[in-house]
């Protein structure tokens, strides 16, 4: 049963999330011959405060681009 663990900067919406795994079950499924009922995709989110690029946080990146 392959796994495979997406982690991303909360914010987006339930439908991107949900093509996101669709699309990755499906490529799992295709490149590895495997039955698409047995891929498991897990998305893990976390805030911009808790992602660090560079020396500082997402949140901090983003506001200095702004």
């Amino acid at each position: 049963m392959p796994i495979a663990t997406i982690n991303i900067i909360e914010g987006r919406d339930a439908e991107k999330k949900q093509r996101l795994i669709e699309n990755v079950a499906r490529a799992i499924s295709e490149s590895l011959d495997a039955p698409l009922e047995s891929v498991r995709v897990l998305v893990q989110e976390y805030p911009a405060t808790h992602w660090g690029v560079g020396g500082e946080t997402m949140q901090q990146r983003r506001a200095r681009q702004q």
